[in-house]
């Protein structure tokens, strides 16, 4: 069998960070990018792509990631930002973040998806590689639990619009809020939905 790219990388586990995002789809709210550095001496079992997770996983996991690895860093950009520059280069932006955050730098990035941030990490990046690299499975991990506690936070601003329930996707409940209560200040206004209500308004 033949190795993939990732695993040919030459360099010891906890030299090499993983990065991954949450929330490139969402209407309202960051996005949210982490970065881990693992502890090869203690291993964490039951890694995965956090969307193939429960939420009780996920919340025992991130626990378990924060007290287990060598390092967590944490990045985002704003819904201004991503209207500024697009969800793309906002998701590649919070990664820079996440990594800069790290306390202390890697070798060697792996991130999840087709391409990397524009930085000075060597780095690779791997399709679906929160399902096939530990350091992404936990940095899918800690990012969507960062992003989904964010959105319990905004549920609680802004009621009455579901960010609790839908964590800000594009949901038949939250184009109805959307239609009854307006935009707010954490809505994406360069996306099509909201842009189409406030063309209405």
């Amino acid at each position: 069998m033949v190795a993939e790219p990732w695993e040919n990388v030459k360099v010891a586990p906890e030299k090499a960070a993983g990065c991954d995002e949450a929330g490139r789809g969402p209407l309202a709210g960051n996005v949210i990018a982490a970065a881990v550095i693992l502890d090869p001496r203690k291993p964490i079992t039951g890694l995965a792509d956090s969307k193939k997770l429960s939420h009780k996983q996920r919340e025992s996991l991130y626990e378990t990631i924060l007290s287990k690895a060598l390092g967590v860093g944490i990045g985002s950009a704003s819904p201004q930002e991503i209207d500024e520059i697009n969800i793309l280069q906002a998701s590649l932006l919070a990664m820079t973040r996440a990594v800069d955050s790290l306390p202390t730098k890697p070798e060697f990035v792996f991130v999840d998806g087709n391409r990397c941030p524009r930085w000075s990490f060597p780095s690779l990046a791997v399709v679906k590689g929160d399902a096939k690299v530990a350091s992404i499975s936990a940095a899918s991990i800690v990012a969507k639990v960062v992003r989904d506690r964010e959105l319990l936070l905004l549920d609680e601003q802004y009621p009455g619009y579901g960010f609790a329930q839908h964590k800000g996707y594009p949901t038949a409940a939250h184009f109805t809020a959307l239609e009854r209560f307006g935009v707010t200040p954490v809505h994406r206004l360069s996306f099509a939905p909201v842009a189409a209500r406030i063309k209405r308004s």
